[in-house]
């Protein structure tokens, strides 16, 4: 019961588990922040004021959709279990 308790009470962050030690989502990270700051290092103020409101958006667009998956997956789970628990 104690994970649910620190997860109810926020201190456990979802989306923190398995990826910190995931080899692959590090090294696309890194992929993704090298990709950037070369292309950041060709462009003119105006584009990086252009790239700077999209790559916002895309974060904002990622961050909508990471809970609406985590959403959708809690309820899976709890149908799963309901139906688990009722046999």
């Amino acid at each position: 019961m104690r994970l649910l308790e620190e997860f109810w009470y926020g201190n456990i962050e979802p989306t923190e588990y398995d990826t910190n030690a995931c080899k692959e989502y590090k090294e696309v990270l890194r992929l993704i922040t090298r990709n950037e700051e070369k292309l950041l290092a060709t462009m003119t103020d105006e584009q990086k004021e252009l790239f700077s409101r999209y790559t916002d958006a895309v974060r904002e667009y990622q961050t909508m959709a990471e809970r609406l998956l985590f959403q959708n997956s809690f309820k899976l789970g709890a149908r799963m279990m309901l139906e688990v628990m009722e046999e």
